[in-house]
């Protein structure tokens, strides 16, 4: 082996140590949250959201109604489809639900692992 290359218990011992939180505050972004959007940044993420549900929603009609051969039928129906869906993902971008994978506020949804185990407190 060349001098160059770290050995490879030394690159496993590295990447443990990073595993294990040695650089985690480096190596792990945090979320954004609704604080940290600017209101430029929010409202680009509010159209995008709204109109690339539409468009998935009109773009399932068409080609069911393509292969179907059902006029407007399937078109319409998508349309309103991915404008609901497009609505409710404007709802969870406004009101900050979904920032973070497992988040949940305090004192809603279920009780943690802890809680169920050892009781309230």
């Amino acid at each position: 082996m060349s001098q160059d290359q770290p050995e490879p218990l030394q690159e496993l011992d590295a990447r443990l140590r990073r595993a294990r939180g040695g650089d985690a505050a480096k190596t792990k972004p945090e979320p954004p949250s609704a604080e940290m959007m600017s209101g430029y940044a929010m409202a680009f993420r509010i159209g995008t959201e709204l109109v690339a549900a539409l468009i998935v929603g009109v773009g399932i009609g068409l080609l069911m109604d393509k292969w179907l051969e059902t006029a407007p039928l399937f078109l319409v129906v998508f349309f309103f489809l991915g404008a609901g869906a497009g609505i409710l993902n404007v709802y969870r971008a406004a009101s900050g639900i979904g920032l973070a994978p497992g988040y949940r506020p305090p004192g809603k949804g279920a009780a943690s692992a802890d809680e169920r185990r050892d009781g309230p407190q």
